[in-house]
């Protein structure tokens, strides 16, 4: 599926990886991908099970929280070398007013490598919905809601932004660079969807959503890696519906991000996403995205 590649020991391989269920993913070859691949971190997210049922993972070290809702969410982070320290917001509360309604979630997990001076955490961040004014009955795939799942993701955002401030800034203290990992459901820029368009009066890409984004990135907070490596131009997305043709015409999004600190990001080397060759070969409905720092 994917060749054998040889770990160096002067770079730092980091995977995201929304894997949509992670026995599922294992059943469909997850273990042989890891070997293949032989990342030095892996954020995962959307483990969707109890903590008995995610397994080991031979070679590496195992930070997580599955959270409190059966069936969904969970995330976790692999790496070589066991951490100094990991965090969960089960162990430790997140301090912004509003994400206290989802800190049981399963949605957020911080370590801080025992092997580099970086703080890596992995979200995965709520999907939302449209706002009230835009449901229409009949034109939607769900029933409308009112606007509830909107403004629980809004929610989530202003208050998840005050945190993510204050997480890169206590890494940058403790003289640490900090690296935010994950499905983020939110389609930065018309470079991260494939019919960007038609995607603006969608969750995910609404323009609100993309406010937010720009509002975490700049020359002293966080970097879009991808973007950055990748350049302004269309792609690479990683993340296609199983429905229909959509992976074999690479009809998609890009929701799965790496947001790096000036310094880290600097570091950056090359961008690859893992997918597959073919539909069946599929791990997850979403690609492992891949940076290779120096």
């Amino acid at each position: 599926m994917f060749g054998m590649r040889l770990a160096d020991p002067k770079s730092l391989t980091v995977v995201s990886f929304n894997v949509n269920g992670i026995r599922a993913a294992r059943r469909r070859g997850f273990d042989r991908w890891l070997t293949e691949r032989a990342p030095d971190v892996v954020a995962l997210q959307e483990l969707r099970c109890p903590a008995s049922e995610v397994g080991d993972f031979p070679g590496y070290s195992l930070a997580s929280d599955v959270g409190s809702v059966a069936g969904r969410n969970g995330v976790a982070i692999l790496t070589r070398t066991r951490p100094t320290a990991s965090r969960t917001w089960v162990s430790h509360p997140p301090r912004a007013r509003g994400l206290r309604e989802f800190a049981s979630h399963g949605r957020y997990v911080e370590v801080d490598l025992a092997d580099r001076p970086i703080t890596v955490a992995c979200l995965y961040l709520p999907k939302g919905g449209l706002p009230a004014h835009r449901q229409r009955a009949g034109a939607m795939r769900d029933a409308p809601d009112g606007g509830a799942k909107y403004e629980r993701k809004q929610r989530f955002l202003d208050a998840f932004g005050r945190e993510l401030h204050r997480n890169r800034l206590s890494a940058l203290r403790a003289g640490r660079e900090f690296l935010l990992l994950g499905d983020l459901n939110i389609a930065h820029t018309e470079f991260d969807v494939t019919n960007w368009r038609a995607a603006r009066s969608m969750d995910g890409f609404l323009p609100e959503d993309r406010a937010w984004f720009d509002s975490v990135l700049g020359r002293r907070r966080l970097v879009d890696v991808v973007r950055q490596v990748y350049g302004d131009r269309p792609g690479p997305l990683t993340w296609w519906s199983w429905a229909g043709e959509s992976f074999t015409k690479d009809v998609g999004w890009r929701v799965d991000h790496q947001l790096a600190t000036p310094g880290l990001a600097r570091r950056a080397l090359s961008v690859a996403v893992d997918k597959e060759s073919s539909p069946e070969c599929r791990l997850s409905d979403h690609a492992p995205l891949v940076v290779v720092y120096r």
